[in-house]
């Protein structure tokens, strides 16, 4: 029966780990698919899933009562989605929705933070590397804020 463990291990948020625990990610991960239109994340739903985005395209939404749904990012192949699995509450902040056929590995996220209590040093290394893409992720915000906030009136 083949893993998805060659699929995790060479991805880019997951390469350079210990083999021990890319094995313990193994455990937790399973492949999914969403529909076009298909919410993956509800803003203020439970945190249980965090995703590898494998093909398709999401975009993270907020709703403004004179906008409705707003994108403030797109996930697309190789992306992560989701990060408040990791933080308490665990809740989601953000809504995402597939905006095409959508194939991702979703890694359960009590499962994982199972496995990040009982080895700290997965724990340390996972948050690292979330550091890292929320870092990206807020960098990406603040050019889109100041690209809204300069046009000249």
């Amino acid at each position: 029966m083949e893993t998805l463990e060659p699929i995790l291990a060479e991805h880019p948020f997951i390469k350079g780990l210990k083999p021990e625990h890319i094995q313990l990610m193994v455990g937790c991960s399973r492949n999914v698919k969403f529909e076009a239109g298909e919410f993956i994340l509800r803003e203020g739903y439970e945190a249980n899933e965090f995703y590898i985005i494998r093909h398709g395209q999401v975009n993270l939404e907020i709703h403004s009562p004179k906008r409705h749904a707003v994108t403030i990012h797109t996930c697309r192949e190789g992306d992560v989605l989701g990060w408040s699995w990791l933080f308490p509450p665990y809740l989601w902040h953000f809504d995402a929705r597939a905006m095409e056929l959508t194939r991702a590995i979703a890694l359960d996220a009590k499962c994982l933070r199972g496995k990040c209590e009982k080895d700290p040093s997965l724990g340390y290394e996972l948050a690292k590397r979330l550091a890292h893409v929320i870092e990206h992720r807020l960098q990406g915000a603040t050019l889109q804020l100041l690209d809204l906030y300069s046009s000249t009136d």
